[in-house]
């Protein structure tokens, strides 16, 4: 669903509550698309630092650049 600013204004409990209830609001400004409500949801995970440890490896050399892209950066090529 999209409305203008002004309607959104007038009606902005109804529309918050349509939003919570599942339903895609979009508030429009001079006919383009402007902003997205969105609800407040209980129950986001916390994010926790370190939960993919073990679980991505690097290749030893991943951070080698090939000199032939190095000359090729400088123009030397």
């Amino acid at each position: 669903m999209q409305v203008n600013m002004h309607e959104a204004k007038s009606k902005l409990s109804q529309l918050a509550e349509k939003v919570y209830q599942g339903e895609r609001v979009v508030i429009a400004k001079a006919g383009k698309p402007y902003l997205e409500l969105l609800p407040l949801r209980d129950g986001r995970r916390q994010r926790t630092p370190g939960r993919l440890a073990g679980k991505i490896t690097m290749a030893p050399d991943f951070d080698a650049t090939p000199d032939e892209v190095i000359r090729a950066f400088e123009g030397q090529e």
